[in-house]
């Protein structure tokens, strides 16, 4: 497998303020029907925050503990560990995507579907 093309720190930036975006956009108490179609790919099943922020912070683990000096120190095990636990945390709120789905048909949706990735 090829290796992949590493994402510029500006690029990663992008992607998190796009994230505020959001964020300040839900604050400002939009319609139910404008913001879910907002929720619905950031919780997805298979490719939301959730789920893709479990994967980072796993790999980010797995690359530490592969360059890391062996044994590892206190301090560097503490933190593999930390982002294993985190990343098992963020995970786990992939089931947030059922709940948009469910308040999805309770509210009717008024705002056009985001474009496909």
């Amino acid at each position: 497998m090829p290796n992949p093309t590493a994402p510029s720190p500006y690029q990663v930036a992008r992607a998190t303020d796009t994230l505020e975006q959001v964020k300040r956009y839900l604050r400002a108490n939009p319609p139910l029907a404008d913001a879910l179609p907002l929720l619905a790919p950031l919780l997805d099943e298979d490719t939301g925050v959730p789920l893709l922020l479990g994967d980072i912070l796993r790999e980010a683990a797995r690359l530490i503990s592969q360059q890391t000096g062996h044994p590892a120190d206190d301090e560097v095990r503490q933190i593999i560990d930390g982002l294993r636990t985190a990343a098992q945390e963020a995970t786990d709120w992939h089931i947030l995507h059922w709940d948009v789905q469910r308040l999805s048909r309770h509210f009717p949706q008024t705002a056009e579907e985001p474009s496909a990735r």
